[in-house]
């Protein structure tokens, strides 16, 4: 049945008159439809990589499914309709990207905004969830307007050179710092901040395991060494048991398959967001109001831009002039993704970079990885106990190893000019030690128009940069004032 309906869908014959085509003719013809609508080939890549690469994107980032409903429940949410529109906007936003920009990335609801958004509009500035949804739709289509007149495209191709190959380094930190701290390898402390983990801790030892196998198998040139490395963890945690709970990492579920009405499990949140007393409140709630606005559109755009920036030189995206040309497509999604998930009942939706550098690194070149990755979302719905016993330190590897892959731009930096290593630092920095990709950006070219008039080459500052460098000075004092 499946494969009658994909034939369909690509207009391939399965029968000529009574005459059952080979199987092999079949795909080839699937291959070719696949090849005309992705360019697979002008990209170096075939069908099989891209549904690896994808498959691989979607193991990393499957978490949020099972994460961002219980963050939204801080806020007052039903954690089962959040659950469904997690997976969905998720679905929608991948495949939306996938056909329409051909681009290998994944989008989902936001890590950081999910917090933001329960702990600070809701709990905190006393909105309720459904007002907090409409500042992310407000947000959202404020980022598609700015995309229609190609500010966004206009932000992207402006950037520095060097903060472009920075960023890239910045998230390689940003990631490989998340997958340390997801492992405990790298845990809190009250005297250094942060220090080195329980050793003796096997899920740690677990995790690190999974790093050194997923590192060999990469020198070693394996195809599908991640996706291979998360399994294997994923496959010693049904047998390791974690000494804080008593139980095994991997918790085998007692079903794979779970489906419920979808009406009745999106009810809850489906539509339920209203501007409706959002600015009728004290000033300074209005102005509460509006800041949030403000900072749901500013981190999914410069989050966006940051991962664009950082990530499509690995998938061979940049143009000879070391611009992106599909980037302004690619932004366009990830604002329409935003208010798609805040109909459906879920925080901004963006462009994810760890995960899908992850996919990259397994060779996804085209859109057809985010198809795929987009489908595996839709499945989470019918098999969500057996993507979500993925334990953490089966996807930590993953994330070290991609932070790996993208320190590399770093080596093409004249870092003995100061202007220039002065936003590199910042970038790279702010990243991690900020847990915030837009605030390494923001600081980066902030500290490279400081660096440039310093050296005496203010005149080469462009007008976007110029404009970009006093909208974040202003965003740092608003975000002081309040």
């Amino acid at each position: 049945m499946i494969k009658e309906k994909l034939c369909n869908f690509f207009f391939i014959e399965l029968k000529k008159g009574n005459t059952i085509i080979p199987k092999e003719e079949r795909r080839k013809v699937m291959e070719a439809k696949l090849n005309q609508i992705f360019h697979l080939k002008e990209r170096g890549t075939n069908v099989r990589t891209e549904v690896l690469a994808g498959l691989t994107t979607f193991l990393t980032c499957v978490y949020i499914v099972a994460v961002n409903p219980g963050i939204l429940a801080a806020a007052g949410m039903d954690t089962k309709a959040v659950f469904w529109a997690t997976a969905l906007s998720a679905a929608i936003a991948c495949i939306w990207i996938g056909v329409w920009a051909n681009l290998p990335f994944a989008l989902a609801p936001a890590m950081g905004l999910n917090a933001y958004f329960a702990y600070y509009v809701c709990n905190t500035l006393g909105l309720p969830w459904q007002n907090a949804l409409a500042c992310v739709a407000i947000s959202g289509v404020l980022f598609m307007l700015l995309s229609v007149f190609r500010v966004q495209q206009k932000i992207v191709d402006a950037m520095p050179d060097c903060i472009k190959h920075s960023v890239g380094a910045g998230i390689g930190f940003f990631i490989a710092f998340t997958g340390l701290m997801q492992a405990g390898i790298i845990q809190k402390s009250e005297d250094t901040l942060l220090t080195l983990g329980d050793l003796s801790n096997p899920g740690a030892l677990l995790a690190l395991f999974g790093i050194f196998l997923t590192a060999i198998l990469v020198i070693k040139r394996v195809r599908g060494a991640m996706l291979i490395g998360i399994m294997v963890v994923t496959i010693l945690g049904m047998i390791v048991k974690n000494p804080e709970t008593g139980a095994a990492y991997t918790m085998i579920p007692e079903s794979i398959f779970s489906f419920e009405n979808p009406v009745t499990a999106m009810a809850p949140t489906f539509g339920k967001l209203t501007i409706k007393g959002m600015f009728s409140g004290a000033p300074e709630m209005v102005l509460g109001v509006v800041f949030a606005i403000i900072s749901f559109l500013f981190v999914d755009l410069f989050d966006s831009i940051g991962v664009l920036l950082g990530v499509s030189s690995k998938a061979g995206l940049v143009d000879e002039q070391g611009n992106i040309p599909f980037a302004g497509k690619a932004l366009f999604v990830s604002a329409g993704g935003a208010a798609v998930g805040a109909v459906l009942g879920t925080n901004t939706v963006t462009i994810y970079g760890a995960e899908s550098a992850t996919g990259i690194s397994e060779g996804g070149r085209t859109g057809l990885t985010a198809c795929v990755t987009g489908f595996f979302f839709i499945l989470t719905l019918f098999f969500s106990p057996l993507f979500l016993m993925i334990p953490s330190v089966a996807t930590a590897p993953a994330l070290v190893m991609v932070g790996i892959f993208m320190i590399e731009p770093l080596r093409k930096l004249p870092l003995e000019d100061v202007s220039i290593a002065l936003p590199v630092f910042l970038t790279v920095a702010f990243m991690p030690f900020t847990y915030n990709i837009a605030y390494g950006i923001l600081f980066g070219l902030i500290g490279y128009t400081i660096g440039q008039i310093a050296a005496g080459k203010g005149k080469q500052i462009t007008k976007t940069v110029w404009v970009l460098t006093i909208i974040f000075v202003v965003y740092l004092l608003l975000d002081i004032i309040l």
